[in-house]
């Protein structure tokens, strides 16, 4: 039903150019650490977020699951941060940075839904991100290894554990998701899974501004 209820927004997203030519033939180095920054600044809030989901439902079901699924996702971001520095990257400045402004971006609304929409709206950006980590993961770091001419998984972590570990992640929130039965639930959930695919697309676009697809197409 979710899935595909948000279809259009799903479609826009994987159009997007520097999604589509970074799954296909990879990108450069620079590009990849860049991408690598945007994620652990939005990864890190995970955790903060789904604490804040299960202290503002009283649906056990609901929060149980939270509970469950804050035990898997703790300490992620230190993954990325591992990559960072595997190729080369200064972890450091990373941790003590920002986010882009869409990222930034992101992050806030993800709070703001929770806290003055429901705490249901954060199932629309587990959609989104775990639905897109399963899709496009274990295929965007075969084709970044080819582009930047690494032979071993160094750097990869953070995509490979993801790209296998998600795909229990959406089967368990989809379970969860067509658990309920009331129809503004299910609608609250949906018009936030578009929004989120809208939100974390202009994260992909604000990468790709000035960057050169034609190298990596």
């Amino acid at each position: 039903m979710l899935a595909r209820e948000t279809a259009t927004s799903r479609d826009a997203f994987l159009s997007i150019p520097l999604v589509r030519h970074a799954t296909r033939v990879g990108a450069p180095r620079g590009l990849y650490l860049a991408f690598l920054a945007e994620a652990y600044h939005h990864v890190k809030h995970t955790f903060p977020l789904l604490a804040l989901a299960a202290s503002r439902t009283s649906d056990e079901r609901y929060q149980d699951a939270l509970v469950e699924y804050m035990k898997e996702e703790r300490g992620h971001e230190k993954w990325i941060l591992d990559d960072i520095r595997a190729l080369g990257g200064d972890a450091d400045a990373v941790r003590n940075g920002r986010g882009g402004p869409a990222c930034r971006t992101m992050v806030a609304y993800a709070y703001y839904a929770i806290e003055h929409i429901s705490p249901y709206a954060f199932l629309g950006s587990v959609h989104v991100l775990e639905g897109m980590s399963v899709l496009l993961a274990d295929k965007l770091a075969d084709a970044l290894k080819g582009a930047i001419g690494l032979g071993g998984e160094g750097g990869f972590s953070y995509l490979r554990s993801h790209g296998s570990l998600d795909h229990e992640h959406v089967a368990f929130f989809r379970e969860l998701v067509d658990g309920f039965d009331d129809h503004d639930t299910q609608r609250l959930i949906i018009d936030n899974a578009s929004m989120f695919y809208g939100l974390y697309g202009a994260i992909f676009r604000e990468l790709g501004t000035g960057a050169e697809l034609s190298d990596v197409a």
